[in-house]
């Protein structure tokens, strides 16, 4: 069971289309492209200036891409991060609280979907690791939660929640 792994990275080419954010730059590029090509009249700089400010965010978006990969295997999920200084995050499966998954319309279209993890684990102490744009998401979060419920089955762990009302207490003070 060990050897089964998944890794992958956020998608780039499905954030161009999957989201508004990506649709948008692909639009600022064909706009600035469109106005050199047709131009009717003495646009200056000004559509060269669209498709490099496309070309930028692209760019930018690579940058964070290619900066981080996330490794599945049977008893934790690796976060890899960095190019020149790079930094290893683990969180061990059997920990996980809750993994929820949110994707728009158009992220459905693209198949892809952010995936959040809840855990106890110190690598989300201070928050919830969140997954952005990760390709086949419905799929690698239902993954996620069947080696979860392996890893506690194997380790002998079971989950309580602590709340007031566990207590027998109640909130009147009384």
């Amino acid at each position: 069971m060990e050897s089964e792994r998944d890794v992958f990275r956020p998608a780039l080419g499905r954030w161009l289309y999957g989201t508004l954010a990506g649709l948008g730059t692909v639009l600022l590029g064909i706009a600035g492209i469109a106005i050199l090509v047709g131009a009717a009249g003495n646009w200056g700089p000004w559509p060269l200036l669209l498709t490099l400010l496309a070309v930028l965010i692209v760019l930018a978006k690579w940058l964070q891409v290619a900066n981080v990969r996330f490794e599945l295997d049977a008893n934790r999920l690796k976060v890899r991060r960095g190019i020149i200084m790079k930094s290893i995050d683990e969180i061990e499966l059997y920990r996980v609280k809750d993994v929820r998954m949110d994707f728009s319309l158009l992220n459905q279209l693209a198949g892809i979907g952010s995936i959040t993890i809840t855990s106890s684990d110190e690598t989300t102490r201070n928050g919830q690791l969140v997954m952005a744009n990760v390709p086949l998401a419905e799929h690698r979060r239902e993954e996620i939660r069947r080696l979860v419920d392996a890893a506690r089955e194997r380790r002998g762990v079971r989950e309580f929640d602590m709340s007031h009302d566990n207590f027998g207490g109640s909130s009147t003070g009384q």
